[in-house]
């Protein structure tokens, strides 16, 4: 539903004078904000309620998934909805909330500085049932890391599930090639570059080399 108020323009500038800063972008005109680390994304949505206001979602977004739309793979925050009633009322709660859209990108790069922080935080996540996606991002971390049978247990799981939708059907597919060529470090990152530059491509991100570190 578009904004029938002045809350875009609020937080807009709310969001700028905090996240630009940091390096962020923002998608066109929309709520959302980019950090972008190349092989992986910080998202930030100020969230649109069923009413005038905004709520606040962060996350990290793996690109191997290869995807054409944004996701949060992994939350950091979702807060609000924060009412809209008048711009007095509600310019505060916007900067409240882009603020804590900051400290949040921040958190998250302070977590994932580097791909072996990434695979120590999936491979050590409990297994949650009806979250297949986690463990193929956990099996990519660790073959992409040089750990093939902790790669190729992750993608076990993913094989043995009922692939009850497309989506799964998709999943097994990836998984299935990726436990053949699981041992060899560097096919598996050539595979990752390629489904990084897909998904940049599909998202209108620029080009990059996709150097996994």
């Amino acid at each position: 539903m578009a904004d029938r108020s002045p809350v875009l323009r609020i937080v807009t500038s709310a969001a700028r004078g905090s996240l630009k800063p940091l390096g962020l972008a923002q998608r066109g005109r929309s709520r959302l904000w980019i950090d972008d680390h190349e092989w992986w994304l910080g998202v930030v949505e100020f969230t649109p309620p069923r009413t005038v206001g905004s709520g606040l979602h962060v996350g990290a977004m793996w690109l191997w998934q290869d995807v054409d739309h944004l996701a949060f793979h992994v939350d950091a925050v979702r807060t609000g909805p924060e009412p809209f009633r008048t711009e007095d009322q509600f310019t505060p709660l916007a900067l409240d909330l882009s603020r804590q859209a900051a400290a949040n990108v921040t958190a998250l790069r302070e977590k994932f500085p580097a791909l072996s922080d990434v695979t120590r935080y999936l491979t050590s996540r409990p297994v949650r049932r009806g979250f297949l996606w986690e463990t193929f991002d956990a099996g990519i971390a660790a073959a992409l890391t040089g750990d093939p049978a902790t790669a190729r247990d992750h993608f076990e799981r993913v094989l043995r599930k009922d692939p009850l939708a497309p989506w799964m059907v998709q999943a097994q597919e990836k998984a299935r090639e990726l436990h053949v060529i699981a041992p060899d470090r560097d096919a598996v990152t050539a595979w990752v570059a390629r489904a990084v530059g897909s998904c940049r491509s599909k998202l209108g991100l620029a080009p990059v080399t996709a150097v996994i570190s």
